[in-house]
């Protein structure tokens, strides 16, 4: 299948009623960070989008949506499925999206790039969806904060070991700040600003 056949084709059966189920389980996941959430939509992003992360962007783009992919997302038929199915507008500026996916592997460095919203505004930043090879397996973070009883103990793999440091610099702008969605295959793990991040020690 070509580029543009891919771009067409994958998308949400029935757009309302199966974006009302995934924004459904988006809330859940927001309201009891860490804890892992199943699209169970049927949903065929190309590849190398991951099914959770295709998912999430039908239910929450649209055509007033900047949406910001890393580098080698640009050079598939992503931007042009993402687009076709949603309107959603790719941005090349990470300070102007409203969404943003960085694939498996990629390095990643500092949130402070995406808009990170204001003091008014802070719901004016972007989300940023970083796609793992796993989201068990890896180094064990404690989770803690609203929607958290206690602690959640999660352990993604493919985060960079900088992660927790990252976090806790955004964590430190409250109330601005981005929010972030771990995403593998067609699971996900929400991380909304207001959690606090700690390394397990082994």
């Amino acid at each position: 299948m070509g580029v543009k056949a891919e771009a067409l084709t994958g998308g949400f059966s029935d757009a309302v009623f199966d974006s009302q189920r995934v924004f459904k389980k988006l809330m859940d996941g927001m309201a009891r960070p860490g804890t892992p959430q199943t699209i169970e939509t049927a949903v065929a992003p190309p590849a190398p989008l991951a099914t959770a992360t295709g998912a999430v962007l039908l239910a929450l783009c649209d055509h007033d949506t900047p949406v910001w992919l890393s580098g080698a997302l640009r050079k598939t038929a992503v931007p042009g499925w993402v687009g076709f199915h949603t309107g959603a507008i790719a941005t090349e500026e990470k300070g102007a999206a409203q969404f943003a996916v960085i694939e498996a592997g990629s390095t990643i460095a500092s949130f402070g790039l995406f808009a990170q919203g204001s003091q008014e505004y802070p719901d004016r930043s972007t989300t940023v969806i970083i796609e793992l090879p796993d989201l068990d397996g890896g180094q064990e973070l404690m989770l803690s904060g609203p929607g958290i009883r206690h602690i959640n103990i999660i352990s993604p793999s493919g985060l960079p070991e900088i992660f927790p440091r990252l976090w806790a610099e955004n964590n430190a702008i409250f109330p601005r700040g981005v929010d972030v969605i771990l995403t593998c295959a067609d699971k996900f793990v929400c991380l909304p600003r207001t959690t606090r991040i700690k390394s397990v020690e082994a």
